[in-house]
C-alpha cells in the first residue's frame, strides 16, 4: 500500500483529501503543522508528502528543507501562492511539484501517481549508465548520445544540461539550480543562456523541436526530462 502523509491545516481540505485518496486504497496520514509532520515523516516513512506551504507553526519550505536532510521522499505543494518566487523558493529546496490552490482532485491523484511511479520505475541507481528513449540512448559513462544509430555531437555546455536533467527523470529542475551548476552562481539569473542551449538540445534530440517530448518547460519554473 502506498503511503500519504498530507500536511495541511485546513479541515476541510484535509477531510476531502483523506476520503479521496482511503477510497482509492492508499494510506494516509495527517499533519496540522510542520512539526507534527517531521515527527510523522520519521515514524512513518511515507511514499509522498502532500505538503501546504501556510502551516501555523512553519513555513512549509522548512519543512522541505527538514525532509531533504535524510529522505528523498516526492514532495507534492499544495499552495494558494502563485508567485512565481514562491514556486522556485519551494523547488529549490526540493519540492518535486507544484499544484496551485484551487486545484481538481484528478490533477492531483493524476500528479501523486506519476510522482510515486517516477520513484518506483524511473529513478536512476548511481550504477545506471545508460538511458534509453525510442527517439535516442544516451550513455551516461562514455558521455555519448546515439540517434538513428549516429553519434550526436553535443557541447560540454549542452552535455551538462542534459546530464542533469536525465539523472532525475520526471523531476523538475530550477532555472536557478541549472544555471548555478552549469555557468556558477555569478549566473543564476542569466536565464536566457538557458533558453538557447535547451532549444539547440531539442533540435539535436527531439523529433518536434516546437513540441518536445522530452524535455519539457515548465514557464517560470525550470525543466524536466520525460522518459
Amino acid at each position: 500500500m502506498t503511503r500519504v502523509l498530507v500536511v495541511e491545516d485546513d479541515p476541510q481540505l484535509v477531510r476531502a483529501l483523506v476520503i479521496n485518496l482511503q477510497v482509492r486504497q492508499y494510506g494516509v496520514d495527517a499533519a496540522p503543522d510542520g512539526t507534527t509532520a517531521l515527527r510523522l515523516a520519521a515514524a512513518r516513512q511515507p511514499d509522498v508528502v502532500l505538503l501546504d506551504l501556510g502551516l501555523p507553526d512553519m513555513d512549509g519550505v522548512d519543512v522541505i528543507k527538514g525532509l531533504r536532510g535524510w529522505t528523498r521522499v516526492p514532495i507534492l505543494v499544495l499552495s494558494a501562492r502563485q508567485a512565481s518566487d514562491e514556486k522556485v523558493a519551494a523547488l529549490d529546496a526540493g519540492a518535486d511539484d507544484y499544484i496551485t490552490k484551487p486545484f481538481s482532485m484528478n490533477e492531483l491523484l493524476a500528479r501523486l501517481r506519476a510522482a510515486v511511479r517516477r520513484t518506483e520505475d524511473t529513478a536512476l541507481t548511481p550504477e545506471t549508465t545508460m538511458v534509453e528513449t525510442e527517439d535516442f540512448g544516451i550513455d551516461l559513462l562514455a558521455k555519448k548520445v546515439l540517434r538513428n544509430g549516429r553519434d550526436v555531437r553535443l557541447t560540454p555546455t549542452e552535455w551538462h544540461l542534459l546530464e542533469i536533467l536525465v539523472t532525475s527523470p520526471g523531476r523538475l529542475i530550477t532555472q536557478k539550480h541549472l544555471l548555478q551548476e552549469v555557468w556558477g552562481v555569478s549566473h543564476s539569473n542569466k536565464t536566457n543562456y538557458l533558453r538557447v542551449y535547451m532549444a539547440q538540445l531539442r533540435r539535436k534530440l527531439e523529433q518536434d523541436p516546437s513540441r518536445p517530448r522530452y524535455l519539457i518547460t515548465e514557464p517560470g519554473m525550470g525543466y524536466r526530462f520525460e522518459a
